[in-house]
């Protein structure tokens, strides 16, 4: 090789060592949009800033992650496991490739597959709250209860201010019978975040269950302030515990009644009077 050929070939290198370098700081850019756009929600955005760092770096496993992440939350479910299957043979270490293909096996109802990438994502990084929450509410789907329970009670260890995992505890001891833990956790997720539509709900139905019917009117009434869209499931729910309390109501005021206790028979009448029933 001459002097000249050996130069020109360090010059080539270094240009394209230079050219590299432009590319992934170009792509590092790139992806930092995308996360930007996230932020912002505008998903339709972010997946293009995605698509264009993965243009510039078509080995930059975040970038795929990303772009899943963004189709998930778009709904496309499908898209999502391509793209978080895509970053995992990239990256077989990014436990958040995992984590949100797994979500998005769980919203299409593959409740085994969700599991499966659950477990990994965890083995990777064991102290994410919200894997365990997410794959208890797949062992949830699948019947588990108990699983799912021990689960929402790890995601509770990890983070004891996630509302999502008392909610979901508590719709599991509710859904397994268990209505006094399902109220219980009920009422510590609606302390954490007094707007939650669903612990309102959760807590309603055990109150139903426990025949304590006033409770569960006003949860469910609260539950559909909050929520409106729960109206249409809570409402036949609302009648019937309301039909409920009041044979309860009656049958305890006529016991008072009989026993000339007028002062508890006043009050129960008052009560009855409240939810709109008239003297009879």
């Amino acid at each position: 090789m001459t002097k000249f050929t050996f130069w020109a070939a360090v010059l080539i290198a270094i240009l394209l060592l230079a050219n590299v370098a432009v590319s992934a700081d170009e792509a590092k850019e790139a992806y930092q949009k995308g996360e930007g756009y996230m932020e912002k929600k505008d998903f339709d955005a972010a997946i293009a800033a995605f698509t264009e760092a993965i243009r510039l770096d078509p080995k930059n496993a975040d970038a795929y992650f990303g772009r899943g992440v963004a189709y998930g939350c778009k709904g496309e479910y499908e898209k999502a496991v391509a793209e978080e299957t895509e970053a995992i043979r990239l990256n077989p270490k990014l436990d958040l490739a995992y984590y949100n293909r797994g979500w998005a096996y769980g919203q299409t109802g593959k409740h085994d597959k969700a599991i499966a990438d659950y477990t990994e994502a965890i083995r990777l990084n064991p102290k994410f709250a919200l894997t365990y929450c997410n794959r208890g509410l797949s062992y949830e789907n699948r019947g588990d209860h108990d699983k799912a329970i021990a689960d929402f009670s790890e995601a509770i260890r990890l983070d004891p201010n996630g509302v999502k995992a008392y909610e979901s505890r508590g719709g599991a001891y509710d859904r397994k019978g268990d209505y006094d833990k399902a109220i219980a956790d009920s009422t510590e997720a609606i302390r954490l975040n007094p707007k939650s539509s669903d612990a309102y709900r959760i807590r309603g139905a055990a109150y139903g269950c426990k025949g304590e019917y006033g409770k569960a009117i006003a949860d469910f009434a609260e539950a559909i302030r909050l929520n409106p869209a729960f109206a249409a499931i809570l409402i036949l729910g609302a009648a019937t515990c309301l039909l409920l309390y009041w044979k309860v109501r009656r049958r305890r005021l006529l016991a008072y009644s009989n026993k000339g206790d007028k002062a508890n028979a006043d009050v129960d009448l008052a009560q009855a009077k409240k939810l709109g029933h008239k003297d009879q």
